[in-house]
């Protein structure tokens, strides 16, 4: 789950991490009197999106005067913010953020995020603040250092000097520093984050230190421990197929592709997307409906795939193991007479009473296209998404 980088400064700021003074709106009639309360004459003016890249896109404004804050809160309220993030179509801007003006000395990078690999905290930072941590790392990763944390001990002095030294603070700054990752470090883990983000931290020509822009993503599973984060989720931010996927309890993400995939299961979906480029095709989707495919889940995800108008064909990849092939064919054939489906369709069956599953597709009398094995179903839908 996501947040705003208004709400990710409220977080931070309880944990005793330097952030700057703002105020979040979502009225232009309320520009003035904010920036008024700011401590700085400069001000700056900042879109809230889930998406990074807003400053490129025009989305962040540093103003000199209150006339220019309030002309810049103006084009930047309601405007389709279109970033490297959010694609050609853009995102709406329905929220800003007014904050305090930085006499910026030094911009860096610095996050928390989870190594699966080994188990551990890994904190990134680097001097090259600002920019795209992905294009530092494939230009100059020599500038990216990186210190894993284990969980059992916690932050530990060496892990600060590690970080110190890469990012040359002096001593004044060290010491605030060791704060602030302190601060981050316990945010990171009591609140059941995945990735906490600061791009950029800086350090200004007065001694001080602060998280200019942060994320905070969090972990979807511990939300039942956090109910006041479940409530900060905007779903304006979301995307619209994905949430309603979300409220049927289906795990769905949208991709650029025309072939539909409807799976059970996330390594099967995995394998079947890969396939399906395999055999010349692109997937539309990721779509896991889970252990219980009865005719109201095919149904649903039925309306989700098909609400993408690129989506050309369909492919139904499903192993029968908790639940059998046959009552699956059912749930097919049942979901295929309540939806008006449009484009092709192609099932493939594997598991428990398969053949008998095929066999009640074969004779149903519905436009279905069945497949023996997932390298034949692949082919056949490409083939179908090709020709439709």
């Amino acid at each position: 789950m996501k947040i705003h980088e208004y709400q990710a400064k409220e977080i931070l700021r309880k944990y005793g991490v330097s952030v700057p003074v703002g105020y979040m709106t979502d009225k232009l009639a309320d520009v003035e009197k904010l920036v008024k309360k700011l401590p700085t004459k400069v001000s700056v003016v900042k879109a809230q999106i889930h998406a990074g890249g807003r400053g490129k896109g025009g989305g962040v404004k540093v103003a000199k005067t209150l006339d220019e804050a309030k002309k810049y809160a103006k084009d930047i309220l309601g405007m389709q913010l279109i970033t490297h993030q959010t694609g050609s179509e853009g995102q709406k801007v329905r929220k800003l953020l007014l904050e305090q003006g930085m006499n910026i000395e030094k911009e860096y990078y610095l996050a928390l995020t989870l190594d699966r690999s080994r188990g551990q905290i890994t904190c990134i930072a680097s001097t090259e603040g600002g920019m795209d941590i992905e294009a530092v790392a494939e230009e100059t990763p020599e500038k990216i250092v990186k210190t894993c944390i284990d969980p059992t001990n916690g932050l530990t002095s060496g892990n600060l000097r590690k970080i110190v030294k890469a990012l040359g603070f002096n001593k004044g700054i060290a010491t605030k520093f060791g704060e602030f990752l302190k601060g981050l470090y316990r945010c990171y883990m009591e609140m059941d984050a995945s990735l906490v983000e600061i791009n950029p931290l800086v350090t200004t020509k007065e001694g001080e230190l602060f998280a200019l822009d942060c994320k905070i993503t969090f972990d979807d599973n511990a939300m039942y421990r956090h109910p006041e984060i479940a409530e900060m989720r905007d779903e304006d931010e979301e995307d619209p197929l994905e949430l309603e996927a979300s409220r049927f309890g289906l795990n769905y993400v949208k991709l650029d592709g025309n072939v539909g995939c409807m799976v059970n299961g996330a390594g099967l979906a995995m394998g079947t997307m890969d396939i399906i480029k395999y055999s010349g095709g692109e997937p539309a989707n990721f779509l896991d409906v889970g252990g219980g495919a009865n005719a109201q889940t095919v149904a649903n995800a039925f309306r989700i795939i098909t609400r993408d108008p690129n989506v050309k064909a369909i492919l139904i990849n499903i192993f029968g193991g908790i639940v059998r092939c046959d009552r699956v064919a059912e749930g097919v054939i049942t979901a295929m007479k309540e939806v008006d489906l449009k484009v092709p369709l192609v099932v493939r069956l594997s598991g428990t009473n398969a053949e008998q599953a095929r066999d009640m597709l074969d004779k149903s009398g519905v436009a279905i296209i069945t497949a023996t094995g997932i390298k034949d179903a692949a082919e056949k839908v490409v083939a179908a998404a090709s020709s439709h």
